[in-house]
């Protein structure tokens, strides 16, 4: 499923980039979509204390600006001169404090961090989620911004700015405080129909409007490259575009820009989603500025995805592969008839998003028997997502009225062949795959690219479909669809029956917490 290279000789190139939970990339676009170069640098993860996810927020210019300079050094003076903008795509939901000259004041609280279960159940209602249109969660970071305001009240005092990573970035690349509806409307504090942010939000989270970025309209410029970071690169003061969040980026990356056709993105969460004209809130999915201007994106959002895979390989598989994919594995799982003898699993390691936004709820495997092995759990494992994915897919096409015609997948439990079909028989919808690795950066590059006018218009999802690449489909075994669809109903048993049992397992964490040591370099 590889893609054959072919690269414009002529016309625009951008730069984007894709500041992830793990990592910083970018990639150097032209306008057919060929992905001439990538680069990566990796971000430590620190977790000081049970729930709490933090990244050091210099990592975040320092993997981006080390990323940029490479794959511009890649490229001839020539082909620099062709560069015309740099768009930005990043891990949504996570945040710092920074004071004036960009320096921060904490470390950044990430999308996956629990630590605000607290704050969760003090002030989320469904007026916050109509307001904002994000179901009161794990993600958003209001909650967490609360969690800052009544642990550490000097830090919001004391700083100067409180921006998401988009906003950091820009910042660093255009020495301006200002951002993307697109991208700041993920911590939550949106009026999410009116595109900016809601006093009531702002009061909640513990900040006022002028400690936040100022807000440009996705695909638009947010101001130009500094001089002393264009002359290093070798490249002309390009316009910055306003991006978007990473979810929202893959469905542009993979031009999935109408209701009927949904992205799938088998990442280390697993999240999907359709454009919508109108809003919707709904108690299953949460609703995002979409990267088309005017538009909206229904997204739901499983935590436990392609970690959860992983967990299981690194954790109960072959220990030489240190959680890498298992051949070996696959072929073992894929002789497990559907259903796995009756072993059902709940895939709720790190909580549960869509669709019951359960901040204390934990996984669960039922229905165990001697007869079984490593291989069924496996499988089960994988089943147990892609059931909730039909579950949260109902949800979306109640929402846009539409009835789904298809997915297109990417991320990187694409390249099991195993969960490619086990997905598309669990949804009963034929699943495209995205040829493009960093599809959430193709995305930003998107929107970048329209924002140069080079087909002729600036419209996003025209600009979409010139650059997309999709390789082979999975249909579904239908046969196997409405199988799935009786384990899946006994599966849909479980969370209700074991609710109470997880708010228990809650209220004994909190009575005898972890003693674990903190990590060495958790403080900045």
């Amino acid at each position: 499923m590889t893609k054959e290279k072919h690269r414009l000789s002529e016309g625009p190139l951008v730069v984007a980039i894709d500041s992830s939970t793990t990592s910083s990339k970018a990639i150097l676009v032209d306008a057919a979509g060929t992905v001439w170069h990538t680069a990566k640098r990796n971000i430590q993860l620190h977790t000081p204390a049970m729930d709490h996810y933090e990244h050091n927020p210099l990592r975040w210019w320092e993997s981006v600006y080390a990323v940029i300079g490479e794959v511009l050094s890649k490229i001839s003076a020539k082909d620099r001169e062709r560069v015309a903008a740099i768009g930005i795509t990043h891990q949504r939901e996570s945040f710092a404090p920074f004071d004036k000259d960009g320096r921060p004041l904490r470390n950044g609280i990430l999308w996956l961090d629990g630590r605000a279960t607290d704050q969760i159940r003090k002030y989320g209602n469904e007026h916050i989620h109509q307001l904002s249109g994000k179901p009161a969660g794990v993600t958003p970071g209001i909650y967490k911004m609360a969690w800052v305001k009544e642990n550490e009240p000097e830090v919001f005092k004391n700083a100067y700015k409180v921006v998401e990573v988009h906003g950091y970035i820009a910042f660093r690349l255009t020495g301006k405080w200002v951002s993307s509806q697109a991208a700041t409307d993920s911590l939550g504090l949106f009026d999410v129909q009116k595109r900016d942010y809601a006093p009531e939000l702002l009061e909640i989270a513990g900040v006022t409007r002028e400690q936040m970025a100022d807000l440009v309209e996705p695909s638009k410029p947010m101001g130009t490259l500094m001089p002393d970071l264009a002359a290093e690169w070798g490249i002309k003061e390009v316009p910055i575009i306003a991006g978007l969040g990473d979810g929202q980026a893959a469905g542009i990356g993979a031009a999935a820009t109408s209701p009927e056709i949904a992205f799938l993105n088998l990442g280390t969460a697993v999240n999907a989603g359709v454009e919508s004209p109108e809003y919707r809130y709904d108690p299953v999915f949460r609703t995002h500025v979409s990267g088309i201007p005017g538009n909206y994106v229904f997204e739901v959002l499983q935590s436990s995805g392609s970690y959860l895979a992983g967990w299981f390989r690194e954790a109960l598989g072959d220990p030489k592969l240190l959680g890498e994919p298992d051949p070996a594995l696959d072929d073992a799982a894929s002789q497990i008839p559907p259903g796995c003898e009756g072993l059902i699993t709940l895939p709720y390691w790190n909580a549960v998003q869509s669709p019951y936004w359960d901040s204390v709820a934990r996984g669960a495997v039922v229905g165990w028997r001697g007869t079984h092995s490593r291989a069924h759990m496996y499988r089960s494992i994988l089943e147990s997502i892609g059931f909730e994915m039909r579950l949260n897919l109902d949800s979306i096409e109640k929402g846009t009225g539409v009835k789904l015609e298809g997915l297109r997948a990417m991320g990187g439990g694409t390249r099991s062949r195993l969960w490619r079909q086990i997905m598309s028989d669990c949804t009963g919808l034929p699943i495209t795959v995205c040829l493009e690795d960093e599809i959430s950066a193709l995305g930003a590059a998107v929107l970048a690219m329209a924002s140069t006018g080079v087909y002729g218009t600036n419209d996003v999802a025209t600009a979409a479909g010139k650059m997309a690449h999709y390789g082979e489909t999975i249909e579904p075994n239908m046969e196997l669809h409405q199988r799935y669809q009786e384990v899946a109903s006994v599966q849909r048993k479980l969370y209700p029956r074991l609710q109470d049992i997880f708010e228990d397992l809650h209220d004994l964490s909190r009575k005898y917490p972890s003693t674990r040591p903190e990590s060495p370099a958790a403080e900045l």
